[in-house]
């Protein structure tokens, strides 16, 4: 991943910023033995949204727990903005904002108390915290609600709160751990640009982790897929989705088929089919050519008696790049439970 050094102008030396995360080789085992995290490395440039997609019991937690000195590695380094989390955790904690997935709301407070109470717990007091609160209050469209209690906010209105309040002492990282889950279409959507103006503007870098692969590709300038602990491919979405030559096509089945027989059925397509995955009734395959082959696809699955409920074709994914480097679709490995 490419940095964008900062250069100090008018001066015989240059001074390059750090980048605002930095992992190196990154372990994480449990006193069970399982190892979650197995040599992980990044680089988060300044400014930037940075998601991290990976299925559950990938890592991902285990990634933001350490980054944000809640958990300690058993190997391996990690920076924020040059402070080492290990070594420096207090001079970290004041560099970074963290949302977790689980909400640090109080229901039984009003928006403003919440806010006040979270920059109290940084040394905030007096006209600045006062002018912190308001000033987030009225970014995220709560000032009518200040005086309000939290149980009364929509959820969305809850989460918006959440993520003002990992931004009260002013972070230079916040991290974001699912935080959009149970919200409705309009409040993600709601959320999304949120997110998305806190680094265009605000030159604030956030690192995000997130179920929804559609939420990685509107928001991300850069992702990275972690896979049993490890990051197996990592890159811009469009360079990923870049990769991957043709269409995708995927065909519903209209009931299930032993693996075996649908493949013999397809066998007479030859080459024409790469990279075909067979998950209960969903057949997944790349082609060069949806238009054309999808077709062929649904008439040698009809010589073989078997019926297609829907078939769909479309171009490159992230979720297909996802089933490339992992063997299966982010939906399957997001319904299985795991450590994380």
């Amino acid at each position: 991943m490419t940095i964008q050094p900062a250069m100090s102008h008018g001066a015989a030396t240059a001074t390059i910023s750090p980048p605002a995360v930095e992992t190196e080789g990154l372990a994480k085992t449990y006193p069970n033995k399982v190892q979650a995290l197995k040599g992980v490395s990044f680089i988060v440039a300044t400014g930037t949204v940075f998601a991290l997609l990976g299925p559950n019991g990938a890592g991902k937690s285990t990634i933001v727990k350490i980054l944000s000195t809640l958990s300690l590695p058993s190997a391996g380094h990690a920076r924020i903005v040059g402070r080492d989390v290990v070594r420096e955790p207090e001079r970290v904690r004041r560099l970074i904002g963290l949302v977790a997935q689980k909400s640090a709301v109080d229901l039984e407070a009003t928006a403003a108390e919440n806010l006040t109470l979270q920059g109290q717990l940084y040394g905030l007091s007096g006209a600045e915290l006062r002018g912190r609160v308001s000033g987030l209050l009225e970014r995220f469209n709560l000032a009518d609600a200040r005086k309000r209690i939290a149980r009364t906010l929509s959820g969305g209105m809850q989460r918006k709160l959440d993520v003002a309040m990992g931004l009260i002492h002013q972070p230079q990282v916040l991290f974001l751990d699912e935080p959009t889950t149970g919200l409705d279409p309009e409040a993600r959507a709601d959320m999304w640009r949120e997110i998305a103006r806190l680094a265009r503007e605000d030159g604030l870098t956030v690192m995000l982790t997130t179920h929804y692969l559609e939420e990685a590709d509107h928001l991300a300038q850069h992702v990275a897929i972690i896979d049993h602990g490890q990051i197996v491919i990592e890159g811009t979405p469009d360079g990923l989705k870049g990769e991957l030559r043709g269409d995708a096509i995927q065909v519903e089945l209209a009931s299930a088929v032993p693996e075996a027989d649908l493949r013999a059925a397809l066998s007479s397509l030859g080459a024409q089919l790469r990279e075909i995955t067979i998950e209960g009734r969903s057949l997944r395959a790349r082609v060069d050519s949806g238009a054309s082959a999808l077709p062929a696809v649904l008439a040698a699955l009809d010589a073989a008696s078997i019926r297609a409920a829907t078939a769909t074709v479309a171009r490159p994914s992230l979720d297909d790049v996802y089933l490339r480097h992992t063997g299966h679709t982010y939906s399957q490995d997001n319904s299985k439970g795991a450590i994380r």
